[in-house]
This record gives structure tokens, C-alpha cells and sequence, in this order.
């Protein structure tokens, strides 16, 4: 087990390191700039998850925060995996994003700023564990649970993932409710929420001080992309399904994000009386 020395800065090294692994792993948004916050997102988790197992490794950490460092693994690789292979392979999925505007081209300088932004956002999101273990690696509570939250986000995620493309291939032009799109309509956004709730519910006993502003600004982003996703994706399906009765009162009796919750939608929904 670690030992605890005196506090650390703010910005150890370990969380530079984060950085950099973040900035190579996401500069595949240089290809096409909706993949730093998609396919890059991913794999940049999933880098900053391989360095910090190798850190909890050579320094002794205890074995729940290097199972914390697996799922965050774990999260990147198949979240990177899914959304490389729909972005490049579903071409359904591809005409929605040129609808969007998501696939223009943009000057490189935007594209730069969205390089560096994003990849510090990575590293906050999983400064928690970088805390834990510049700080000095103790088991308690906080970690276990958090660890479970991570657990139970990471399956929520690839479940409803899963029963979405499964959803979609028996009927395309149909939208998703079964399984857990029963409880939720973005089951994937609030699986997203919990992990990095999680995260942070790791931190507690391990950040310090200010360190905790660099845990809540990174948890604080990240909860305002769910949020606009789910916004997004609202807007979309309005747009595709609006004038479908099922659709209608599926929408107005299923939390769109946070299940138990009784708000059904983000955007002010019009639709029109016939």
C-alpha cells in the first residue's frame, strides 16, 4: 500500500501525463471533429485508465483502485470501439450526422482549440483516481463504492448500447423502447452520468483541497455533454417521430434522462394538433 507523504500540487505530474495521453488519443478529431468528443473521448479514457494501472501498478496501490483503473479501461475501449465502428460502417448513422453539420470542415484553428479542451477535459474527469494515487493510496469506503457505481455504469452503457442496435436492426425507421429505454429514453447518457459519478465518489478520503475543483470542473463538463446530448437527441427524434402517437406518449410518460425523475423533456416540444 501507498504511503502517504506531504500534499501534492494541484497539477502533478501524473495528471501532465493524463494530459498528453488525452492529446494523442483524441487527435483523431483532427479527421473528422465530432470525434474528439466521441471515438476520441474513448480511446482518450482508455488511455488515461492504461497509465494510471501502470502507476497504481509500480507504486503498490491497492487492488479496488487498480480494478477502477480496468473499468475505466474497460469504458474507453468499448465506448471508442462502438462509436468508431457506427461512425464508419452505419450509414444511416453517417447521413444523420451530415444533416447535422457535424461532418463540415472547420478551420484548423477551431479544430486545435477543441483538441487541447477536450483532452483537458479527459484528465479532469479522471483526476480523481490521478489524486488518489500522487496523494497516497488508502482502501476505504468511498473508493469501494464508487468503484461499484463505475461497475454499474459501464454495464448500464454496453446493455443499452446493446439493446438499441438490436432495436434498430429489427426495425430501422422504428424508435427504441425496450429494455432499459423502458426506465429512461438515454439510458446511454445516465449509464455515462453514474460512471463518472462514480469517479468522483472514489475521490473522497484521496483529493484534497483544491484538487477537488479540478475533480468537479472535469465532472461538471461532463454532465453538461450529457445533458446537451440528450438535448440533441430529443430535438432529432422530435423532428423523426413526432407525428407518431406511440412515439408521443412514450415521450410525455418516460423520464428522458434520470430514471424515477419526472422531467420528459429538455426542449419545449411543439408538435402539431390533429
Amino acid at each position: 500500500m501507498l504511503i502517504a507523504a506531504a500534499p501534492t500540487p494541484v497539477f502533478p505530474k501524473l495528471l501532465l501525463f493524463c494530459f498528453i495521453a488525452a492529446l494523442v488519443l483524441c487527435s483523431i478529431g483532427f479527421k473528422q471533429l465530432v470525434w474528439f468528443m466521441s471515438v476520441g473521448y474513448g480511446f482518450a479514457v482508455m488511455g488515461i485508465g492504461i497509465l494510471l494501472l501502470v502507476e497504481g501498478i509500480i507504486n503498490g496501490a491497492n487492488i479496488v483502485t487498480m480494478l477502477g483503473c480496468v473499468l475505466m479501461i474497460v469504458y474507453g475501449f468499448r465506448l471508442g470501439a462502438y462509436l468508431f465502428i457506427r461512425e464508419t460502417r452505419n450509414a444511416n448513422y453517417r447521413k444523420t450526422l451530415a444533416s447535422t453539420g457535424a461532418t463540415k470542415k472547420v478551420p484548423i484553428f477551431v479544430s486545435a482549440f477543441m483538441w487541447i479542451y477536450c483532452a483537458a477535459m479527459y484528465a479532469a474527469q479522471t483526476s480523481a483516481f490521478t489524486y488518489r494515487l500522487v496523494n497516497g493510496d488508502r482502501l476505504n469506503s468511498s473508493l469501494v463504492i464508487g468503484v461499484i457505481i463505475m461497475a454499474l455504469g459501464v454495464a448500464g452503457e454496453a446493455l443499452a448500447d446493446s439493446q438499441k442496435s438490436a432495436a434498430k436492426k429489427a426495425n430501422p425507421h422504428r424508435f427504441c423502447d425496450i429494455g432499459l429505454y423502458k426506465i429512461v429514453r438515454c439510458p446511454n447518457y445516465f449509464s455515462e452520468i453514474l460512471f463518472w459519478t462514480g469517479v468522483v465518489i472514489s475521490g473522497i478520503g484521496a483529493v484534497s483541497g483544491k484538487q477537488w475543483i479540478i475533480v468537479a470542473i472535469g465532472y461538471v463538463l461532463i454532465v453538461g455533454v450529457m445533458i446537451s446530448g440528450a438535448q440533441r437527441l430529443e430535438k432529432r427524434h422530435e423532428k423523426n417521430y413526432g407525428d407518431d402517437p406511440q412515439y408521443v406518449a412514450y415521450a410525455d410518460r418516460t423520464p428522458i434522462l434520470f430514471p424515477l425523475i419526472p422531467l420528459y423533456h429538455l426542449n419545449k416540444v411543439e408538435r402539431n394538433k390533429k
